[in-house]
């Protein structure tokens, strides 16, 4: 027999592991460093200028960043903060070096979603949030994952749930409430509306007073920031629930809409939103915040089977949300019925070579058109190995493997990224100017 002691001392044994483990993948200080680019990197892959051309920008302006240079003066490396202001500074041709951003826009969102684990939603996620800060962005991460891979990934585990998208919510119920209850009270004179009490179970935390700042965490990449999640967050589903029956008139699924709604339109470019692999509270927020829904599916039967009952409940999901909150929710929020810019189909795990992943991949076109992604992800050995040291391959350094693999599992992360950021700057273009 089991109970939620013994399953507790499972935990704590596992949580030793997981500190010995987390030494061996990251650095001694169990802190997760990025590493530096080579000049061959910044130059060809990063910037996309000719090696030629970038040296003799280093030489015509000596106050450019220089990088370290390696003993053998063979070889520059570059910090993120370096290649970023190399971005600013330089000019080819006399074009600059930043990535498009509509003017008076917002930041764009786009959500990773669907309900079938080992989809590679974590993986996806990881890997445009990386290349779109190699790219010149400023990205925010937001993990709604209890699982909190992506959070992991990104160096984060000294996380509480208090600071995750659970806490978001609890927050936000706080607020609502008593934005509601004035309401209630400026109500003219023979108008009933009921007037909500939270327990102090959920008004004692001090979540309320909690800024939009207190729940993002920095990361490794200077330009990637995070909402990051943990495992003891797992149980926001169970919350929620009991939060709805104290105040059925709170916009559950606005919440974290609302809370990005308070952050300056200029404080990023993109923001990416992890989801887990159900259709729930956390999953509904990030679906109704998001411009973009992105969805991963692997190349078989199966996960196609999976993706097709996804998008239906969702479906079904918003309908009910429609339903059942429509004319609720606070201007500014987002609008019911729920409508996305754009909707993607983006295959995972893809062999070139195997029959049954290229039928699938027609069948996928055949049903979804243009809507899914020309460029699947390959799996490849540098890709499998990735997800095995919770990085990305973009900070796998080339030296570590064969330059021809490591170039292969790069080329096809960078193949996705620039397929994704076409579809996001088309349907940036259709975001209503915050003004």
């Amino acid at each position: 027999m089991f109970s939620h002691e013994d399953l507790q001392s499972l935990q704590a044994k596992s949580l030793k592991m997981q500190g010995w483990i987390r030494r061996q993948t990251f650095s001694p200080e169990s802190e997760k460093i990025l590493r530096r680019f080579s000049s061959w990197e910044v130059s060809e892959l990063i910037l996309q200028v000719n090696q030629s051309t970038f040296r003799g920008r280093l030489a015509a302006y000596p106050s450019l960043p220089a990088g370290e240079v390696e003993e053998d003066g063979r070889q520059r490396w570059y910090t993120l903060d370096e290649i970023n202001t190399l971005r600013r500074r330089m000019k080819i041709n006399r074009k600059p070096l930043m990535p498009p951003r509509p003017p008076g826009k917002r930041a764009f969102r786009a959500a990773v979603a669907n309900f079938k684990g080992g989809a590679g939603k974590s993986t996806v996620a990881l890997h445009l949030a990386h290349a779109a800060a190699l790219d010149g962005y400023r990205v925010l991460c937001i993990d709604f994952d209890p699982q909190a891979t992506l959070s992991h990934s990104m160096g984060l585990t000294d996380v509480t749930e208090d600071h995750t998208v659970w806490g978001i919510m609890a927050r936000d119920l706080i607020h609502e409430t008593e934005r509601l209850n004035r309401v209630a009270a400026g109500a003219a004179s023979g108008t009933t509306l009921p007037r909500r009490r939270l327990p102090d179970s959920i008004t004692g935390m001090g979540l309320d007073a909690l800024r939009v700042p207190d729940f993002i965490r920095p990361t490794s990449w200077s330009t990637i920031d995070m909402v990051p999640s943990c495992a003891n967050a797992a149980f926001v589903e169970f919350a929620s629930a009991q939060y709805r029956h104290l105040n059925p008139e709170w916009t559950f699924f606005a919440a974290v809409g609302r809370y990005l709604d308070a952050l300056p339109d200029d404080a990023y470019d993109l923001i990416i939103f992890d989801c887990p692999p159900a259709i729930g509270y956390q999953s509904m927020n990030a679906v109704f915040a998001a411009d973009m829904l992105y969805i991963p599916s692997g190349p078989g039967y199966w996960e196609y089977d999976s993706t097709t009952s996804f998008i239906g409940q969702l479906a079904e999901a918003l309908e009910d949300l429609d339903h059942g909150f429509s004319g609720h929710v606070p201007e500014g929020t987002g609008q019911l019925p729920k409508a996305f810019l754009d909707v993607r189909f983006l295959l995972t795990r893809f062999e070139p070579g195997n029959d049954l992943h290229r039928a699938m991949f027609e069948a996928f076109r055949s049903v979804f058109g243009e809507r899914v992604a020309e460029h699947p992800i390959e799996m490849t050995r540098a890709v499998e190995q990735s997800g095995r040291f919770l990085s990305s391959v973009y900070e796998i350094d080339y030296r570590d493997m064969t330059r021809e693999t490591w170039r292969r599992a790069r080329a096809t992360f960078d193949r996705a990224y620039g397929e994704f950021r076409g579809n996001v700057l088309a349907a940036w273009d259709k975001l209503e100017d915050s003004a």
